[in-house]
């Protein structure tokens, strides 16, 4: 790979004015820009989040009503699903680094990048507003005929914001596979592809084939809610299992929007970190693509108890179990990959050690769901609830700050305090695991998810994951603080401070706007650190 003299220009210090960054089309900008919208959805997320803890602290529902604990919960889960768990990753790290480390100056069309970003803000304001005037009270995945027959909540105004933010998905994912198939660096064949690369293409035929759906399943509900079409409800000859199959079909491969680019950006941190090329990397690369085919064929595991048939639900259990292959092999190749290596004690592995004891809990407790005798149990109890959360956020969450922390000096030209984040990863870890522990042994034991009030035998459990849930709230601010405090006082990091390979590292440190001075040219495989001289151990 060439590398070349830059001059001191970047993205950030070009015309600072507020209409430069709203109107620019500069991939790096515009991966900024997604990170301060989402960061503020994981902040109104958290504050619902921290609310319902706190009402579970006691078995009476003593703090709020039951109508507003059911808004608490589903507002919680429409913010951080739909606009910072299916974003995070991809629209800020996606945008950010897909281009630099292809070798393009930006990705394929500009102009609808940024238009993707402001389709996303118009959803995001009109599911704030959703909430400004009463929230919604159905649950994040709007159940019909609740919510299309009797709910008096917002309902028709979050699914619009819903419907909207799935286009700026579809665009998203478009842009990204156009970029990969068409802007490839001189050399850069697939199999020379970075596997964070990998991840984002198999994402994007996630969100091009899965979104279309959720987003028609959300206007039907629209239209009977608001016309009285009979799609789901029985009373006109509706079918309201028809609106769960709608939404599984979308929303568990959505399940792998969130968690396969936080895989992707594990696989470069382990890379670097380890000072080791990625074992069985072919392996790693076509276990992304398995997870989004397997993706689309395990919807119904969350209908065992629906009334579908017994056969089919065999079928969707042997499926559900299948799927769990390619991440484990993901699993086994990243374990295979820091085996004797030169493991280097910095923040962003940190935040990987995190993810891989998180998401194999996660990953080992969904085959119980799996399981079609074991799903009757435990359907429904705080055990789904643990197990979403040990993958959504304990994988996806945990992922994606092992990327944000690998990127940031990249990003931003700075670095942060490696102490303070080893300690942000420490007691998020902590106050996850204490947090979302103690709601598998809850949920066996049979407390059901969504009420705020439950027997007494339970409150020692649910004080215990309180608590943890406020160790994790010290560990999130923390993050926020050392990042903003190095974005303004932070030492130059250089162009490349973790002595990394990839284009992304060749570059000055933020890099200059259109990315490369000259066109870079591959002639390498990815990561091969053994045979570079970059080893930090």
């Amino acid at each position: 790979m060439t590398t070349t003299v830059l001059p001191r220009v970047n993205y950030l210090n070009v015309k600072h004015t507020v209409a430069s960054w709203l109107l620019t089309k500069d991939h790096k900008r515009i991966g900024i820009m997604y990170l301060i919208v989402v960061s503020l959805a994981f902040l109104i997320g958290g504050i619902f989040a921290a609310l319902i803890r706190v009402e579970l602290t006691t078995p009476l529902g003593d703090l709020v009503s039951d109508d507003t604990y059911n808004k608490l919960f589903t507002m919680h889960g429409v913010a951080m699903v739909f606009f910072v768990l299916i974003p995070a990753v991809p629209a800020i790290l996606g945008n950010f680094a897909l281009p630099l480390m292809i070798g393009a100056k930006d990705v394929a069309f500009p102009k609808i990048n940024l238009l993707s970003w402001y389709i996303f803000v118009i959803g995001f304001l009109f599911t704030i507003a959703a909430g400004i005037l009463g929230g919604v009270d159905t649950g994040w995945t709007f159940y019909t005929p609740y919510s299309s027959v009797y709910s008096n909540s917002n309902v028709l105004l979050t699914g619009i914001g819903i419907f909207i933010a799935g286009f700026s998905s579809i665009l998203t994912g478009l842009n990204f596979m156009v970029t990969i198939h068409r802007m490839r660096a001189p050399g850069m064949t697939w199999f020379r592809l970075p596997l964070f690369i990998w991840a984002l293409y198999a994402t994007s035929l996630v969100q091009i084939l899965g979104t279309p759906v959720i987003a028609i399943t959300v206007l039907m509900l629209a239209v009977e809610r608001a016309l009285g079409f009979g799609f789901f409800d029985p009373r006109l000859g509706g079918d309201p299992v028809l609106f769960q199959h709608l939404f599984w079909f979308y929303s568990h491969p959505a399940v792998y929007i969130m968690i396969l680019p936080p895989m992707g950006a594990i696989s470069e941190v382990i890379a670097c970190f380890s000072r080791k090329s990625i074992f069985g990397y072919s392996f790693v690369a076509f276990s992304s693509l398995a997870i989004a085919v397997f993706g689309f064929l395990v919807w119904a595991h969350h209908l065992f108890v629906s009334g579908i048939s017994p056969y089919s639900a065999m079928v969707f259990s042997f499926l559900s179990f299948a799927v769990a292959i390619p991440s484990a092999i993901k699993t086994f190749n990243w374990t295979a990959t820091m085996y004797r290596g030169a493991i280097w004690w910095q923040a962003p592995m940190m935040w990987v050690f995190g993810f891989m004891g998180l998401f194999l809990i996660g990953g080992l407790t969904g085959l119980f769901l799996a399981a079609l005798g074991l799903d009757v149990h435990l359907h429904d109890t705080y055990f789904v609830v643990a197990h979403f959360h040990y993958i959504m956020v304990g994988g996806a969450i945990m992922g994606y700050f092992a990327g944000l922390h690998y990127w940031w000096p990249k990003m931003t030209g700075k670095m942060y305090s490696n102490s303070a984040a080893t300690l942000a990863a420490l007691l998020v870890f902590v106050g996850f695991n204490l947090t979302f522990f103690p709601q598998f042994i809850v949920g066996y034991l049979g407390m059901p998810r969504r009420y705020h009030a439950y027997a007494d035998e339970f409150q020692v459990l649910n004080v215990l994951s309180s608590a943890g849930a406020s160790i994790m709230g010290v560990g999130y601010t923390l993050i926020a603080c050392y990042l903003l405090y190095s974005f303004f006082k932070g030492k130059d990091a250089g162009p490349n401070p973790w002595r990394a390979v990839g284009l992304e590292w060749e570059t000055q440190s933020p890099p200059i706007p259109e990315n490369f001075t000259e066109q870079p040219i591959v002639t390498a495989a990815p990561y091969g650190y053994e045979t570079r001289e970059s080893n930090v151990g």
